[in-house]
């Protein structure tokens, strides 16, 4: 439901005291007057501390600096007439018991007359002594169709060229206030910037504000080509669903996807898909940091975790990427931490079971042997994924994925046929490892590496897959028992 259905259902549903917790002020006063005037054909009379009653010819001196008489006001014979009464900045006055008092018994009155009162503020969360009497919600910002109509007035006036990249705007703007729509996207045009360089511009400047915010870190979607090596049916999956965020898919019917959770050994790519689909989307990425959540401060991880999932929220669509997500239920599974680990946890799954925002989960994980079976269970998660080590197949197309990363031109002249025969039971990581080594092996002789050098750095080294064996065995074991799909 949009914002402005949320307002006419509550006005129609006999609410007729209202709280809007909001920062945009004069976007909420807008959309009132527009619903207002849609649903009642009456004008909305606007009050403020400072200059009492500016659209009530009848009180245009009065109730300044007097939020009580601006309440009294209500119930004089002349303003029966008046169906709804917008009072700004009133969450500053909740704790005077005059005030508080006054509202109640003003609902009373509201009800019997048919008038309303909406109040707004900053504050979101309302006394204890008025919760039964005034309906409370909170302004969402700008969607995607109000960030459209602000961008297409920019455009009309500047006649650039837009058609191209406007959703992509419409998508690094997501999360912004109009005002700082306005504010941003006029700075930007003024520097005579090219659409792509405006894109990266707030790109960097949400990654600025972003960052910020402990344990979370914000990668924006580029042009690079990220390429991963096997995973078949896993970018199937993922190519199948790559449009599912836009207008198309939504007219269309589509339930947008919630997520997926990869498992699998360390260093077989679940880390370079996150980054792969962001690009491959449009979508913006944030990485959770699951060590910086966990703080000695008691309720500050709750704090942090759902201010993580309001910027999400914000942000939206994006994409959430947990790394390690086994690591919530092992390494801060302790008992000294007061059931701040459990609270945290039970936050996240309900957040994950209810959200309805377009954030797509994308979660990877080690091992299962620490997951809780809330979180495999259908419903979490679209699909869940083993991550095998790569086959002949894979391993080929993993070396020449990093042999042309640094020798573009002259890859081919590696024997990536024999490398990969050698380095079975090799991981992605310890692959480009190896090449790593044997350029170095090269650079230090003062010559150009060869299959050689690579050939005895695959030698040398010793794969997760012979020092962790017993548990890769038990992994692959539950990874190919039927009821994972392979990645």
């Amino acid at each position: 439901m949009n914002f402005e259905k949320e307002i006419k259902t509550t006005l129609i549903s006999n609410n007729f005291l209202i709280y809007i917790s909001t920062e945009e002020e004069e976007r909420l006063e807008y959309l009132l007057r527009d619903t207002i005037n849609k649903l009642f054909r009456k004008k909305v009379y606007s009050w403020n501390f400072i200059d009492g009653y500016t659209d009530n010819p009848n009180y245009i001196s009065q109730c300044i600096q007097n939020p009580l008489e601006a309440l009294n006001s209500i119930k004089k014979y002349d303003n029966k007439k008046i169906k709804v009464f917008f009072l700004k900045d009133f969450h500053v006055f909740f704790k005077d018991i005059s005030i508080s008092r006054k509202l109640k018994n003003l609902y009373h009155y509201l009800k019997k007359h048919n008038q309303y009162i909406i109040l707004s503020g900053i504050e979101t969360t309302l006394p204890k002594e008025l919760k039964e009497y005034i309906t409370y919600f909170k302004m969402p910002l700008p969607n995607k169709k109000e960030i459209l109509i602000e961008l297409n007035r920019f455009f009309y006036q500047t006649e650039l060229d837009n058609s191209k990249y406007k959703n992509s705007i419409c998508i690094a703007y997501s999360g912004y206030s109009i005002n700082k729509i306005r504010k941003s996207f006029s700075k930007l045009i003024l520097q005579n910037k090219s659409i792509k360089q405006i894109i990266q511009n707030i790109l960097n400047e949400k990654a600025t504000i972003i960052q910020q915010t402990d344990g979370l870190k914000f990668y924006s979607s580029s042009n690079n080509i990220l390429e991963v090596g096997g995973l078949e049916n896993l970018k199937n999956w993922l190519k199948i669903r790559n449009l599912a965020f836009t207008q198309k898919a939504y007219s269309y019917g589509i339930k947008m996807p919630k997520g997926i959770l990869l498992v699998g050994i360390q260093g077989t790519g679940k880390s370079l898909s996150a980054k792969t689909i962001s690009n491959q989307w449009k979508l913006p990425l944030f990485r959770l940091d699951i060590s910086k959540i966990f703080t000695g401060l008691l309720g500050e991880s709750e704090n942090t975790i759902e201010k993580i999932i309001n910027i999400c929220e914000k942000s939206a669509p994006c994409i959430l990427w947990i790394d390690e997500i086994d690591k919530i239920f092992s390494e801060y599974n302790t008992n000294n931490d007061s059931g701040t680990k459990q609270r945290v946890t039970n936050i996240f799954l309900t957040w994950l079971s209810e959200k309805q925002t377009e954030v797509f989960i994308f979660a990877t994980a080690n091992t299962v042997n620490q997951l809780p079976i809330e979180i495999l269970r259908k419903g979490r998660f679209d699909e869940i994924f083993f991550v095998d080590l790569p086959n002949f197949k894979e391993r080929l197309k993993i070396f020449k994925i990093h042999l042309k990363i640094c020798r573009p031109i002259t890859w081919n002249k590696y024997n990536i046929y024999y490398l990969s025969k050698m380095s079975k039971g090799f991981s992605g990581a310890e692959i480009e490892q190896s090449i790593i080594e044997g350029m170095y092996e090269g650079f230090y002789e003062n010559r150009e590496f060869t299959t050689i050098d690579i050939k005895k750095a695959i030698k040398n080294i010793i794969p997760l897959s012979k020092v962790e064996r017993n548990k890769i065995l038990n992994l692959r074991k539950w990874g190919y028992s039927g009821n994972i799909k392979i990645a």
